[in-house]
């Protein structure tokens, strides 16, 4: 066959592959795909997802014309998301933001202003649709293509809120408002752990918030730092919100690694109790993974949470956590090789996928103003404020974007893999397995006679030596390397390399 046919019906096999996963999960809702891991989940700021920065100085010129990311522009990329894979967006806050004692010259989305409508930063002025109904179209699009949304809910309050409604907020003797941890925009609620609670404005705000997310039809929340509020808010939040919509989705921003309130003034509940509060799902630990240098962090990680798991009533699940928006880019902490890591975890594991715009597409989030005095802003901040290596939240700038496909084909491949073996990806047994170097991370998805079998070699700097026995294998075991290089060796169940940096290995058998 020749090159052109191959490349030809790989790309077939694979829209394929993605329409028929597409349409076998449209009569699903959002929170029963997340729960059975099948959630592809791709978190993006409308404010700069589809942002026109003609000039490329990385910040959206108003004066020159240049555009910022609106509910409405959004809807151009709608069909570049679905082809790849993508079934769930999960749109960081749009709610207002706060302007005064800001961060960056747009405001960071985590100073949540108002409870009660959308951010005008994210409007059509053009359009003779209120922000709302913008929201709702862009929701309504994403339907009709078969992508739930998540959104996101802060966890604090901005200065300007504060100001308006000081009796929202946790307060000194002085009437001064708390900052959590270091975020130096927003204050921190006062949220009652007891009866008082359902009577109390800053549960009856949070209600109304719910109430505009189902108005819109969003399919689900992720709770920001969900560990900031007690345990009694989050269980009749999400029975409030339950008894209106049984299928919505609540995500925690929690996780096993964070042990310590952001305030000593601000409550703990820890990701067990979140999951016992009704949450369907939080982060995990897998942003740790940079710092893992053994298998057995990894095994770890997995099979204590399956044991959880199996103590609540409802299926629960997490998120590939590798990478998200609180995380500097995987290309500049482990480059291109770490970053395959990501994809294929993400692709093999018993989690929900999850990536950030732009790191599919080889953003590493480096921004050319940063810190610098601003020629415009919007808020009392004269700076370009940013995190660098992290998808900027502070300011209207330029949409994320690489100008590489390596990293979009690697992903396409690996979804490609993930909807051929659904079943044994949603539903397979995760078996560590056992190899005579510790450095190489290896696992087998079991399922009714099919395997996934995945070998990485996480030192991106070394090569390692390897020899495995693989279960489930036998000489009527149809074997095929999906993922390899010459020189890897799978014969009666034992599989030896020498695995070059970072090198990743992915076989079937069925």
């Amino acid at each position: 066959m020749s090159l052109k046919k191959m490349l030809f019906f790989l790309v077939f096999a694979f829209i394929f592959s993605i329409n028929s996963y597409a349409e076998a999960t449209q009569a699903e809702n959002l929170r029963e795909m997340f729960q059975n891991n099948k959630a592809v989940i791709y978190a993006v700021n409308i404010r700069t997802f589809n942002a026109d920065d003609k000039n490329g100085n990385d910040i959206i010129d108003f004066s020159s014309g240049e555009t910022s990311g609106t509910f409405l522009n959004a809807i151009e990329r709608l069909d570049e998301i679905k082809n790849l894979g993508v079934n769930t967006l999960h749109l960081l806050p749009v709610t207002p933001v706060g302007t005064m004692k800001a961060i960056g010259t747009a405001g960071s989305l985590y100073a949540l202003s108002d409870f009660r409508t959308f951010n005008l930063q994210l409007a059509d002025i053009q359009s003779e649709l209120s922000v709302k109904n913008q929201a709702k179209k862009f929701i309504d699009e994403c339907h009709k293509r078969n992508i739930k949304v998540i959104i996101d809910l802060p966890s604090c309050g901005a200065y300007d809120l504060f100001l308006n409604r000081p009796d929202l907020f946790v307060t000194d003797s002085k009437g001064a408002a708390y900052i959590p941890a270091d975020w130096a925009d927003v204050r921190l609620f006062n949220v009652p752990d007891d009866e008082t609670l359902f009577k109390s404005d800053i549960f009856i705000l949070h209600k109304r918030f719910i109430n505009n997310m189902l108005d819109i039809g969003a399919d689900g929340i992720r709770a920001d730092v969900a560990t900031i509020k007690p345990y009694i808010f989050w269980k009749e939040l999400i029975k409030y919100t339950r008894e209106k919509n049984k299928n919505f989705l609540f995500l925690a921003e929690a996780s096993e690694v964070w042990t310590k309130p952001a305030s000593d003034k601000a409550y703990f509940t820890d990701y067990k109790k979140l999951l016992e509060a009704g949450f369907d799902g939080y982060y995990g630990d897998f942003f740790e993974l940079k710092n893992w240098k053994t298998a057995d962090k990894l095994n770890t990680s997995i099979q204590n949470r399956q044991k959880l798991f199996k103590k609540y009533n409802e299926k629960k699940s997490v998120i590939g956590s590798f990478a998200t928006h609180d995380e500097v880019s995987p290309l500049i902490t482990g480059g291109e090789l770490f970053a395959k890591i990501i994809i294929w975890l993400n692709a093999t594991l018993p989690l929900n996928p999850y990536y950030v715009d732009g790191f599919l597409q080889g953003d590493d989030y480096i921004y050319e103003y940063s810190h610098q005095k601003a020629a415009e802003t919007f808020t009392d901040d004269e700076y370009y404020y940013v995190h660098q290596g992290q998808i900027d939240i502070f300011n209207f700038s330029r949409k994320p974007q690489g100008d590489s496909d390596i990293l979009i084909n690697e992903h396409k491949q690996a979804i490609l893999l993930r909807n051929d073996f659904s079943e044994v990806i949603q539903k397979g047994k995760y078996i560590p397995i056992k190899t005579d170097n510790n450095k190489i991370f290896a696992y087998q998805r079991y399922l009714n006679g099919k395997s996934v079998i995945v070998i990485i070699n996480k030192n991106l700097i070394k090569s390692e030596k390897i020899k495995a026995k693989i279960k489930h294998l036998n000489k009527k075991s149809k074997i095929d390397f999906i993922k390899t290089k010459e020189g890897n060796s799978l014969i009666n169940s034992i599989f030896t390399s020498i695995l070059t940096p970072g090198e990743i290995v992915v076989i079937t058998a069925y």
